[in-house]
């Protein structure tokens, strides 16, 4: 495992603290993990995904990533409804640990209510987070 100073957090996402990440655009928002989050799994071998159409409450489990250490519960960042999946990640789930923030996205939602983002991490109050954990 890396340490947090050698980890990427980007300045525009958003973070949770069970380790999501939230991009708006668009007036939609993506999310995926953090590189963290695939630090500590080590290699993710399988990602379960919504399907399109789905909806969630914030904080609801949207699917789960596999690894070869652990299955964890992906939680959903605020309240939306799935309008995209990143379907290359069932034939390559290590883009999660590869390319976190890029090709390694999960899913894309339309918010039900953006403002909630307002509730959740910037990446200085993530990292302090980190470091304090």
């Amino acid at each position: 495992m890396k340490e947090i100073s050698e980890l990427d957090f980007p300045e525009d996402l958003y973070y949770t603290e069970e380790h999501e990440w939230a991009r708006v655009t668009d007036g939609n928002v993506t999310i995926g993990i953090s590189d963290y989050a695939q630090d500590q799994l080590g290699d993710v071998v399988f990602v379960e995904m919504p399907a399109s159409g789905d909806q969630f409450k914030k904080g609801d489990a949207f699917g789960t990533v596999e690894s070869v250490k652990a299955v964890s519960e992906l939680y959903m960042p605020i309240d939306g409804e799935v309008i995209r999946v990143n379907q290359t990640l069932e034939d390559a789930p290590e883009l999660l640990n590869q390319s976190p923030y890029a090709d390694g996205w999960i899913l894309e939602i339309k918010p039900g209510d953006a403002s909630q983002l307002e509730t959740i991490l910037n990446r200085d109050a993530y990292l302090k987070m980190l470091k304090e954990s």
